[in-house]
């Protein structure tokens, strides 16, 4: 299903949901790591390594491009977030917010005096959206990440929302009642999930029966852009790979209905979003590609020259050209959505 880019891009409001008066300083970002990494190993390329953790070096660039790069997750299903917990990261994820609001809310607002609960909230992105859209119901926005939360609290209050409690939590481990939301609302978590079926299933036993779920995930594989050079697209593949060896998954989207209907929802519906871009649509083309998509890929930058993905000749020549597809008038940009709907 394509829709007409104006019936999901709000070209008018494109800088997204207001921001905190401050951000917080540059929160670098930090991995456990499996023990089968050598320590010295480390401490050479650059790494300050600690026994659960470690941190990027002043030059995050020096790592080996030889030896395996290995991470392993937070916990035993949730992998560190590809993205990374910087300032910049923040950005982007409330310029992207903003860029595609009306694709991911699109018909989705709940009736006076449900509960609903925001499933992986993060920084609040999409948390404004959702409390301003459905203003007499009551969201409970939860993660695990209480640096995340502390942002998304200063981005809802500075929008004078009030009808959202924050709260830190594992999804697998939720604090509250089983069958205690009437609805459950899921944005670009279960990419991030080693097992996002078992997660859509302990998210599921809060739900009360009749209750909805909405999902709403990308699909790196959807991405296509003009002028496309081999260099651009070995760049954007380190983004899908790197993910991968994460444990995560950036192709999600096509697995949706599967995904949905294994965790036991029923009447399950999917439905494509996709976005295209040209030079007809310059601040989408700034907002969308410049500032969220080519951040997404530059964040990939250690990972992908430590595992030897790419070299980096290569890779500042596909970022070089993605920023070209944004300048030239020829440039665009498609990248495909996906909408999950169900009952349980």
């Amino acid at each position: 299903m394509l829709i007409n880019e104006f019936d999901y891009l709000d070209e008018e409001s494109i800088e997204g949901p207001k921001r905190c008066s401050s951000l917080n300083p540059f929160l670098r970002r930090v991995f456990t790591f499996q023990y089968s990494v050598i320590a010295d190993i480390l401490s050479t390329n650059g790494i300050k390594s600690t026994q659960r953790g470690f941190d990027m070096a002043d030059d995050p660039g020096k790592i080996s491009k030889s030896e395996p790069f290995y991470i392993s997750m937070t916990n035993e299903t949730t992998p560190a977030y590809v993205h990374g917990y910087s300032e910049r990261e923040t950005e982007r994820l409330y310029d992207q917010a903003g860029s595609v609001r009306n694709l991911v809310h699109q018909g989705t607002s709940y009736p006076p005096g449900s509960k609903v609960l925001e499933a992986g909230c993060g920084v609040g992105a999409q948390t404004v959206t959702l409390a301003q859209n459905s203003p007499e119901a009551r969201f409970y926005s939860v993660d695990w990440a209480e640096k995340s939360l502390s942002l998304a609290r200063n981005v809802v209050q500075s929008s004078g929302i009030n009808n959202v409690e924050f709260l830190q939590a594992d999804i697998f481990d939720l604090p509250y009642e089983e069958e205690f939301f009437d609805h459950l609302f899921v944005c670009h978590l279960l990419e991030h999930l080693l097992e996002p079926v078992a997660g859509l299933s302990a998210l599921r036993a809060h739900a009360k029966m009749g209750g909805s779920l909405t999902v709403f995930e990308g699909d790196h594989g959807s991405c296509y852009f003009h002028p496309q050079s081999k260099e651009a697209s070995m760049a954007w593949n380190c983004l899908v790979e790197v993910q991968r060896r994460l444990g995560a998954n950036s192709l999600i989207g096509r697995e949706l209905y599967p995904l949905i209907n294994d965790s036991g929802f029923r009447d399950v519906r999917i439905t494509p979003k996709m976005v295209y871009i040209d030079q007809s649509l310059p601040k989408l083309m700034d907002s969308f590609v410049s500032k969220t998509i080519i951040p997404m890929v530059e964040g990939v930058k250690v990972p992908a020259l430590g595992l030897g993905l790419i070299d980096e000749k290569s890779w500042h020549k596909g970022i070089h050209d993605l920023h070209q597809i944004t300048r030239l008038k020829e440039g665009t940009f498609c990248y495909t959505f996906f909408k999950g709907e169900a009952c349980n």
